[in-house]
């Protein structure tokens, strides 16, 4: 079956972010995700996932690690486990982007001060 934003679980997060679980399986998460402008998510870290980032529209800020990279459209990176990452939305404009995670990040996170 073909899934989308249209047909997928939906769920809401932070401050009036969006999720949709595109693939949702004990191996493997993939979420597409919605920012607003301004927006961030909690600083943290995962015990056992390993997750990929991948812009599909707008520009994001991921702070791993304490280093920050800004992530274009068409762009991704890799966070490890246990290295503490934060996205943040900093533009005028939302942002879209997967997060693609092995084993899903579902009851792995840690949060950071």
């Amino acid at each position: 079956m073909k899934i989308s934003k249209q047909n997928a679980e939906h769920y809401t997060w932070g401050d009036l972010c969006d999720g949709w679980h595109l693939v949702k399986n004990n191996n493997l998460s993939v979420i597409h995700e919605r920012m607003p402008a301004n927006t961030a998510e909690v600083k943290h870290y995962h015990q056992q996932a390993r997750q990929f980032f991948f812009v599909l529209s707008g520009t994001a800020t991921l702070e791993i690690a304490g280093t920050e990279i800004v992530l274009n459209p068409q762009e991704g990176i890799e966070v490890h486990p246990l290295v503490p990452h934060q996205m943040f939305n900093t533009s005028g404009a939302e942002v879209e982007f997967l997060v693609i995670s092995t084993p899903p990040s579902k009851g792995d996170r840690i949060m950071v001060e």
